[in-house]
């Protein structure tokens, strides 16, 4: 009877993610040509494969991974199609397409934090953590997000949730309670605190290097606004998971008991495991002195980490979460034929024309534009691909004379707050999301897509408008 009624769910979700598929295409190749936007067919049909891709993701009948490669293979059957793309050149297309920094940063991470798991230190974190909060369900959310969005600025976002999810269901499982909406607050905290600083979030990282930001000019018009935004955010997860609150954790006595210290299985296993992530953390903040990619340290310490451990290559392998990598691989090439079809240029081209010039309406324009596409488009490819837009209104003489009061280009700033914060918005707005929600997976605990949207657009909008109005306020008064 359960397999019954599961595939009857599956199948109206399959009909109704293919009605909604036909409807939106139908929509996506009419209605542009009656606001004024002259899309070829190639930017309707890759368009198309990007939206229908979402709406079944949206009706989860079919896995994300299995999805997303289904998706960059009728990408890549378009653009032979349409004669963008020569199917000798599609090899080429692939590999430029994807982002293998970021491919690379999320291996290594993952490989390096899987060992240090082995090590007990969640476990330990976890009891600690419990015990501060003395089982209160409120306190102990914010502890951990307050944690997570800190670490996110000094580590990065990706790296934070890897370390702290587990720490969290941990932590969850003594008092006998629900963590998806510890893991959600989580994630909503990585991605604001990630915002904070350049190697906080991967975009942050591509602005710096395009517009000749340091790390500290970059932390000083970024951190007071992300100080801000996070304080409205603790009080809006009161609201949005005050049932979740009200969950009554069990074994407080218990775990009041505890000897955390004893969680701890291997010492040695620690020390070396957090000397070479202490070492990766420096790296990354001085990557930019070196030359080097995030993906180079990453994985390079990955690789003395596996040397100076003895680990076998196999094991630690074990802990990469391969289905995520893979759904990262096909959604860079999904974005990459919408990129090639210039649908996101002629997107972005269109801020200046109707700002006409004006500083603030610009600054606006291309972070609200920035935050719904980022929760759409994965912030990264979408950065990539805002970043020459951005170098060009700089430059064009009906905004430029806007710049000569300032030291700064407030326009990077702008793409920062949008491309950060509007990660929130769906699952698969941000790298650190969907890694999140693996890892919870293999804890056992499915977050769908419906419950991110329901969550995070709310959360992202409104985030996104704070931190925006106290950025303006700085530009237009302070500066």
């Amino acid at each position: 009877m359960d397999v019954e009624i599961a595939s009857h769910f599956s199948m109206r979700g399959m009909i109704i993610g293919i009605v909604a598929v036909v409807v939106l295409n139908l929509m996506l190749f009419t209605l542009p040509g009656y606001v004024g936007l002259e899309l070829t067919i190639t930017m309707m049909a890759t368009l198309g494969v990007l939206v229908g891709m979402y709406v079944i993701l949206i009706t989860e009948v079919i896995h994300r991974t299995a999805l997303a490669l289904l998706g960059a293979l009728v990408m890549l059957i378009i653009l032979f199609y349409t004669g963008v793309l020569e199917p000798h050149d599609s090899v080429d297309f692939v590999i430029g397409a994807i982002d293998f920094n970021t491919i690379g940063l999320l291996l290594g991470m993952m490989v390096i934090v899987g060992i240090l798991g082995q090590t007990g230190i969640f476990q330990y974190i976890g009891i600690k953590a419990a015990k501060i909060s003395k089982g209160n369900v409120w306190k102990l959310l914010v502890l951990l997000a307050v944690i997570t969005a800190v670490g996110s600025a000094f580590l990065d976002n990706v790296t934070m949730v890897l370390l702290m999810v587990p720490v969290t269901i941990s932590v969850c499982r003594i008092l006998n309670i629900n963590p998806i909406s510890l893991i959600l607050a989580q994630i909503f905290a990585s991605n604001i605190g990630g915002a904070t600083t350049l190697i906080g979030d991967p975009p942050n990282i591509m602005i710096g290097s395009a517009a000749g930001i340091d790390f500290m000019s970059f932390a000083y018009h970024m951190t007071p606004e992300i100080i801000i935004t996070m304080a409205v955010a603790i009080v809006l997860f009161k609201f949005m998971f005050r049932k979740d609150l009200k969950q009554k954790p069990e074994n407080v006595e218990k775990l009041q008991a505890l000897d955390e210290k004893k969680e701890i299985k291997d010492v040695m296993l620690l020390k070396k495991s957090a000397i070479v992530l202490g070492g990766v953390i420096i790296m990354f903040m001085l990557h930019g002195m070196l030359d080097l990619d995030v993906s180079i340290i990453a994985l390079g310490g990955a690789a003395v980490l596996l040397v100076i451990t003895g680990i076998q290559p196999f094991k630690a392998l074990h802990h990469v979460e391969w289905p995520t990598l893979l759904f990262f691989c096909g959604l860079f090439v999904i974005v990459g034929g919408v990129e090639v079809s210039g649908a996101l240029e002629l997107l972005a081209h269109n801020i200046l024309e109707i700002t006409e010039g004006d500083l603030g309406a610009t600054m606006f324009s291309i972070t609200i534009v920035s935050a719904f596409a980022s929760a759409f488009v994965d912030n990264i490819p979408f950065t990539a691909t805002m970043i020459p837009i951005v170098e060009s209104i700089s430059v064009d003489p009906m905004f430029a004379q806007n710049l000569t009061a300032f030291d700064y280009n407030p326009l990077w700033y702008a793409l920062a707050f949008g491309a950060d914060l509007g990660g929130n918005g769906t699952l698969i707005g941000a790298s650190a999301n969907l890694v999140a929600i693996a890892v919870a997976e293999r804890f056992g605990y499915r977050i769908f897509f419906r419950e991110f949207l329901i969550k995070g657009m709310p959360l992202m909008i409104i985030t996104t408008m704070v931190a925006f109005g106290a950025f303006y306020l700085r530009v237009m008064f302070f500066s």
